[in-house]
């Protein structure tokens, strides 16, 4: 049976650092629209999924899609949970024994489609719960900075751990050489999830690993799922305050 991918982006309209994010405008277009456009790129079926009319009806003036949800989500992942329960209820069936949903971030106008796709193609193993993305560090200031998740992973990518701390410890090097001694990992935190498991881990309590550290993904691996990481040469660059704003606009005039 082929697997079935679908995208749903979680966009909020309040953000304690930076309020209507997703209608900002990048070149002439609102954030959420970059996010969207490069999403159809890779994937037939897109959707936003959403808990403000303001941003539900901006989808819909460019022709997108729009799914109402509620505003009390913890997280993206339950939002996008929520959405899928709704597309599948409009649609008068279940898909979940073939489909892939990927969440997409809508505060990340640069994602590019062949990163969706590498998302995809982790999904040729029926050993795959769950998919993410990996980049490499680009200076030791990155590396030690504990807003920058690192991942280790097994020999077919398959991650044994997320930490804000520099894993694993080069031993009998100095710090300024760790980098050039191991392939470090950076995690991107854009996720792909088979239906199924989408469902389950959105019903899970949070983990003593994931409270510690303040990572999502941990719980997941607590409770036994398999995250499988695929590699991309190119770091995402997401909008967080108004000052990454116009980085941004600086960014796409290089573009």
């Amino acid at each position: 049976m082929n697997t079935k991918f679908i995208c749903i982006i979680p966009a909020r309209y309040a953000s304690t650092r930076f309020p209507g994010k997703p209608l900002a405008i990048l070149a002439d277009k609102p954030i959420i629209q970059h996010v969207y456009e490069r999403a159809r790129q890779a994937v037939e079926e897109v959707y936003v999924a959403t808990d403000d009319e303001r941003i539900k009806e901006a989808v819909e003036s460019f022709g997108g899609k729009a799914i109402m949800t509620r505003s009390d989500h913890r997280s993206g992942t339950d939002r996008i949970c929520e959405a899928l329960s709704i597309i599948e209820q409009a649609k008068g069936n279940a898909e979940s024994a073939n489909l892939v949903v990927i969440n997409v971030q809508g505060d990340e106008p640069f994602i590019r489609p062949e990163q969706i796709k590498t998302l995809c193609n982790l999904f040729d193993t029926p050993e795959t719960d769950i998919a993410t993305l990996v980049t490499r560090f680009p200076d030791t200031e990155a590396l030690f900075s504990p807003n920058s998740p690192k991942v280790v992973t097994d020999r077919r990518g398959f991650a044994l751990y997320f930490s804000r701390s520099v894993i694993p410890h080069v031993r009998g090097k100095h710090t300024e050489e760790w980098l050039h001694n191991h392939n470090y990992q950076k995690h991107i935190g854009i996720y792909a999830y088979r239906a199924d498991v989408l469902r389950q881990v959105a019903q899970l309590p949070a983990s003593p690993l994931e409270q510690a550290e303040s990572l999502e993904q941990l719980r997941w691996l607590e409770n036994g799922y398999r995250i499988r990481c695929g590699f991309t040469e190119t770091a995402t660059v997401g909008i967080d305050t108004p000052e990454d704003l116009q980085h941004a606009k600086e960014l796409i005039k290089k573009m």
